[in-house]
């Protein structure tokens, strides 16, 4: 049913699994299918661009992309079954715009309890579901 699972991977969250991980696994599993971890780092608003190195984009994705082969290699999957994709930009369109290059039939994001502030301003993951051309798969 599911050949193509995304996880979205937040690296700035506390926990050494990112959550959602052992319901793609799961999936992935159950239906042969591949695993991609993906990271969207913020990109650094224009104004503040003088005040970091020229190269400071490239490095922070660089990084991310290290810490996603780090998780990718304790993932108990075939290699061939298994990649990462570090994206810059905004979250939610990123991650749609991933999906929809990879081909996935399946995105799965974790989700906080909501405060206040999601009510009014909407979150990550109320948007994905809402705009994604695939199946998505919310993780509390």
């Amino acid at each position: 049913m599911y050949k193509r699972i995304i996880l979205a991977v937040d690296l700035a969250e506390t926990s050494t699994t990112p959550k959602g991980l052992a319901e793609a696994l799961e999936l992935a599993k159950a239906w042969g299918g591949d695993l991609r971890l993906v990271n969207v780092q913020p990109v650094v608003p224009a104004t503040f661009m003088e005040y970091v190195p020229a190269d400071f984009d490239a490095e922070q994705t660089k990084r991310a992309m290290e810490a996603l082969n780090e998780m990718i290699a304790g993932i108990d999957l075939p290699a061939a079954r298994k990649s990462g994709a570090a994206r810059a930009g905004g979250i939610y369109h990123e991650l749609l715009q991933e999906a929809t290059d990879w081909n996935a039939d399946l995105i799965v994001v974790g989700s906080h309890r909501p405060v206040m502030s999601d009510y009014l301003l909407g979150s990550n993951a109320k948007t994905i579901v809402r705009h994604a051309q695939c199946s998505v798969l919310v993780v509390r």
